[in-house]
């Protein structure tokens, strides 16, 4: 990576980007195994805890972080399909995972508050001071960070994870995804039982909402598995507390509300994968069977006896709403330790498909050369 403008402290660094390196080694891209005609490069190294992404309308995707309280924005200016550019844009925040992009302008989500950094990307080397957009949601960081997109209408969604493995909140905002204006008012939930999403994506052809959601802790290794999950009307119900997964009973709630009440997931995923990131791809790059599929990065598990997840996924959705899935990429795990761990996958301009990796502080990317 060259020379760039970092951003540290109110203070402007020329040189290398001062972000620590990565922790888990140099990245082992010989693992990472996809199907045939695929290849996977670094797009960007040192991305301190790299999580969900977004582009900005001039080619610069921003990336925020969870435990590193930073938000990067990269930029690949010599079109070489690696960022030579990089820049901390925000930091000392709260778990600012989620970046969304409107108007010139980068909202960021900060637990309890929505900023917004405007003009951001005419400004990356002497970013403004966030905006406050809203500071009206819980302050619990207990699955406090949250994933943000806008919508085809317009609205900024925003997730409010459960404050608790498993709990019946007296909020009825906890366990839910919600939606608020650009100026933060008029917020409303659209989706309640929903434990805790940190990705979702509407369907480019039909605009409807999809969304993953992590199962609940210590019911065992193989229950209850996450979600993938569509919105089938607003307000629509998914279960958590009473029931994970379309059919497992909470041993605690179960017996106040029957598993029918509820929408049935679009996929079980499998158990403690921790499905985070998803888009549908829209690119032109990869295979026709892969356009309007879903790719979704799988975190993995942190509490198994046998990890699982450490991949990126893709399912199908198929014409009679069912759906299938398979393994996209894998290798992360290496036995039973992960050498890294991916959160978002978001499409590039050209079809490729970037991956964030918070573990490796790393940003792949994957492309397709084989025959169609």
């Amino acid at each position: 990576m060259r020379a760039s403008f970092v951003l540290l402290a109110g203070a402007l660094f020329t040189g290398s980007v001062c972000v620590p390196s990565m922790r888990g080694g140099q990245p082992k891209l010989e693992k990472i195994k996809l199907p045939p005609g695929f290849s996977a490069t670094v797009f960007a190294d040192e991305v301190e805890n790299a999580r969900a992404m977004c582009w900005g309308a001039q080619g610069t995707l921003f990336v925020g972080s969870r435990s590193a309280g930073l938000v990067h924005a990269l930029r690949d200016t010599n079109n070489d399909n690696r960022a030579d550019e990089h820049f901390v844009v925000a930091k000392g925040l709260r778990m600012p995972v989620g970046v969304a992009f409107r108007d010139g302008a980068l909202y960021v989500s900060d637990v309890d508050r929505i900023l917004r950094l405007d003009s951001i990307e005419q400004r990356l080397a002497a970013p403004p001071e966030p905006e406050l957009v809203t500071d009206a949601f819980p302050k619990d960081t207990h699955h406090g960070w949250k994933f943000i997109a806008f919508g085809p209408d317009g609205k900024l969604y925003v997730p409010v994870g459960a404050p608790c493995n498993i709990c019946l909140s007296e909020d009825s905002i906890h366990a839910s995804i919600t939606r608020i204006g650009p100026d933060g008012h008029g917020r409303e939930i659209v989706a309640h039982g929903v434990r805790n999403s940190v990705g979702f994506d509407w369907h480019p052809s039909t605009g409807d909402l999809w969304f993953t959601d992590n199962g609940r802790d210590w019911l065992g290794d193989d229950s209850p598995d996450c979600e993938l999950n569509r919105l089938t009307s607003k307000g629509a119900h998914y279960g958590y507390p009473f029931c994970h997964a379309g059919d497992v009973k909470d041993p605690e709630f179960g017996e106040r509300r029957p598993c029918s009440d509820f929408v049935a997931p679009a996929a079980k995923l499998g158990a403690h994968v921790a499905p985070l990131g998803m888009r549908f791809y829209t690119g032109s790059m990869f295979p026709a069977r892969y356009r309007e599929a879903i790719f979704i990065a799988e975190h993995g598990s942190w509490n198994r006896s046998t990890p699982s997840g450490y991949r990126v996924m893709v399912v199908f959705p198929q014409a009679d709403g069912s759906t299938t899935q398979e393994v996209f990429a894998e290798g992360w795990l290496d036995g039973n330790a992960a050498w890294g761990r991916p959160v978002d996958v978001l499409v590039a301009p050209d079809g490729a498909l970037l991956v964030s990796d918070d573990a490796a502080d790393r940003i792949y990317r994957i492309s397709y050369e084989g025959g169609h």
